[in-house]
């Protein structure tokens, strides 16, 4: 999937994650995680962001993250919104697999 445009998702609040996703024209993925638990829990936070961007299909994106301690059904949510944002698709919340 091609994302078109900067998109986000999420705050600044604790327990809650921002998601700055942008094109990154053919470069593949780079991640920039900030996160107030990235020494315990950065691994799993990295792999949640990639499962997400690989369920969408997403290739190249440039993913920025604050994380404020989310959870990681949070970071899936944030993720999700973040590139229907960025690729201009709807998605249906009811069912699963729809953005494929």
């Amino acid at each position: 999937m091609e994302l078109k445009k900067p998109a986000v998702a999420g705050t600044m609040e604790s327990s809650d994650i921002m998601v700055t996703l942008r094109p990154n024209e053919g470069r593949g993925i780079e991640l920039d995680i900030q996160s107030d638990v990235k020494a315990t829990f950065g691994e799993a936070i990295e792999a949640t962001i990639c499962e997400v961007l690989e369920e969408f299909g997403v290739t190249d994106a440039h993913v920025a993250v604050v994380d404020k301690g989310a959870l990681d059904f949070v970071i899936r949510a944030r993720m999700q919104c973040a590139i229907c944002r960025a690729a201009e698709i709807e998605y249906d919340w009811g069912k699963e697999d729809t953005h494929a």
